[in-house]
């Protein structure tokens, strides 16, 4: 399937495992530039950065200050 994702950039938050992988996952294989929030990172989001245009970056959105750091 072809989402015309090429060129674009998407955020994903929870993206270490489950679903918020599976989606960074897709949306990387689409041809998105994915960047990848999580609190904690994970070998396979970082196996996705490695393969993929996956920018892996580790922030407590539960902190109103977390995402300016």
């Amino acid at each position: 399937m072809d989402l015309n994702l090429s060129g674009k950039v998407v955020v994903v938050a929870g993206a270490s495992k489950g679903i918020g992988l599976a989606i960074t996952r897709s949306l990387a294989e689409e041809g998105a530039t994915v960047v990848a929030g999580a609190l904690h990172g994970s070998d396979e989001l970082e196996l996705l950065a490695d393969r993929f245009r996956v920018t892996a970056v580790k922030v407590d959105l539960t902190d109103p200050d977390g995402r300016r750091r």
